[in-house]
């Protein structure tokens, strides 16, 4: 869900390295809008540290011990009440982010990412908007090699959409914000929420960042 921008920003940082994980919380300590939880260094701690503390996001690293953060996401984001989890990762075009973005995580960021453009990306990521560019989605695919049979199965759900469904599906694959796919569109942002809420239900994803690959992975661009 959405984080409410009226309150701070609770954050669970986690990543296998303790320096890492002192490094992002000394950014984002320094933030007046987020407050950082916990940190956790596996999968598993991860998912204890969400039912213990509630955070609003999830900072998640992926190649961990005991437990990686591609499982551990899933079931993060399966839960009824999830946080917005965000994958960290050191190569943007990278699999193991695409799997991660299929289990439910909202993007990724590096964790090359300048400090004083981390906090930022990490408060749009929480108001519900994809953090990962057309360009990175791009490599991500190309470097996933999928099957013939997979861009034919997402074309045909693609296909089940209406004409506008569609408009807004390719908009999504664009990165594009409730507010500037009605500007395109000529649309209110009440109908084009609908038009999103519609179409996630029909293409089965989770949240508008698994809309967006859907897109691309059928060819819609």
């Amino acid at each position: 869900m959405p984080h409410e921008p009226s309150s701070r920003l609770r954050v669970l940082i986690v990543d296998d390295d303790p320096l890492v994980c002192a490094h992002l919380r000394t950014i984002l300590g320094v933030d007046p809008h987020i407050t950082v939880v916990d940190q956790a260094h596996d999968g598993q701690a991860a998912i204890e540290a969400v039912r213990q503390h509630t955070p609003d996001l999830v900072l998640m690293d992926l190649r961990m011990p005991v437990r990686d953060g591609i499982s551990a996401t899933q079931e993060i984001t399966a839960q009824p009440t999830s946080p917005v989890v965000v994958a960290l990762t050191t190569f943007d075009a990278d699999e193991y982010v695409l799997r991660a973005l299929h289990a439910g995580a909202s993007g990724f960021l590096l964790k090359s990412t300048p400090p004083e453009d981390l906090a930022a990306l990490i408060r749009v990521t929480a108001q519900g908007h994809t953090v990962m560019s057309p360009e990175a989605t791009r490599r991500l695919l190309t470097s996933a090699h999928t099957t013939q049979s997979h861009r034919l199965d997402r074309a045909t759900l693609v296909a089940s959409l209406t004409e506008r469904e569609t408009e807004v599906l390719a908009c999504l694959g664009e990165g594009m914000t409730n507010g500037q796919i009605a500007g395109r569109l000529l649309l209110s942002e009440a109908t084009v929420k609908g038009h999103v809420s519609r179409l996630l239900e029909k293409l089965g994803c989770d949240n508008r960042t698994q809309a967006g690959l859907l897109a691309y992975e059928a060819g819609l661009d």
